[in-house]
């Protein structure tokens, strides 16, 4: 009789992008308590070093790696330095801050190409240097942060949804081509307490006359489980996902919204 695979990630290495606050840091420090040695990618040393300490005194491996998704002849350059010094990286969380929100025909030509380019083009070049290692060590998990938006899209968050659906086609279409072993799949948070949904509150409660707390409770209102999603609990999926225990699930939008979304 087969015996269950592991969740566990000892031996693995893992780059986790947008590492410094919510979601991103949540899931570095929880594949790090699976056992990975991560190396967490953001623009703040500052709170990258505050991570890196964080996760070496609950006995983890965690290095830091300051970096601009904005900027990607540099980060190229550095995921090289890295490749070169420190091996393959066998797990590639893509992850950054959305872009702010707004009606899409309120949007700049200029904002649309910033954000395509923070997330799609800086995860094509990081899938593009990555995959060669994790195919010849015969295990890679590429997973996507992206939203909601993918199955159902969110008012006044018109370049956020246009661009989250853009990176989730681009997952599914990559998944057909990644060899045996080699999978990528997206997460797609519901509203989880972070400071990027502070910063969605004050916008809305600005354009609607009203308060950030009517907002919440408003969204709230919207979640069967009556409450935000913590960080954590999307980091927990997300290791699951990077796991051996998860290796037949491939190419797939899993929501973690508490039950919010109406669609199938």
């Amino acid at each position: 009789m087969a015996e269950f695979p592991t969740t566990s990630l000892s031996g693995r290495s893992a780059l986790v992008c947008g590492a410094s606050m919510g979601i991103g840091r949540a899931t570095a420090r929880c594949l790090a308590a699976a056992g990975a040695t991560v190396v967490a990618v953001a623009r703040s040393q500052g709170a990258l070093d505050d991570l890196v300490s964080e996760i070496a005194g609950s006995g983890g491996t965690a290095f830091a790696l300051r970096a601009d998704l904005d900027d990607r002849p540099a980060l190229g350059a550095a995921i090289d330095r890295l490749l070169a010094e420190r091996g393959p990286q066998h797990i590639l969380i893509n992850n950054t801050g959305g872009p702010k929100g707004g009606p899409l025909l309120a949007a700049s030509e200029d904002e649309l190409a910033s954000a395509f380019g923070r997330h799609i083009l800086a995860a094509h070049l990081l899938a593009g240097r990555l995959v060669p290692g994790m195919t010849a060590a015969g295990y890679g998990r590429i997973v996507n942060v992206i939203s909601t938006s993918v199955r159902e899209p969110i008012p006044n968050l018109g370049v956020s949804n246009t661009i989250r659906g853009a990176m989730a086609s681009w997952a599914k279409s990559l998944s057909r081509e990644l060899p045996p072993g080699v999978t990528i799949n997206s997460v797609l948070p519901g509203f989880t307490d972070t400071a990027r949904l502070e910063q969605l509150a004050q916008g809305r409660a600005g354009r609607e006359g009203t308060e950030p707390d009517a907002v919440y409770r408003a969204w709230i209102a919207e979640v069967p489980e009556g409450r935000l999603a913590l960080p954590e609990e999307t980091a927990s999926a997300i290791a699951w996902l990077c796991s051996p225990a998860a290796a037949f699930i491939r190419g797939v939008c899993l929501p973690v919204d508490g039950g919010r979304l109406r669609s199938i």
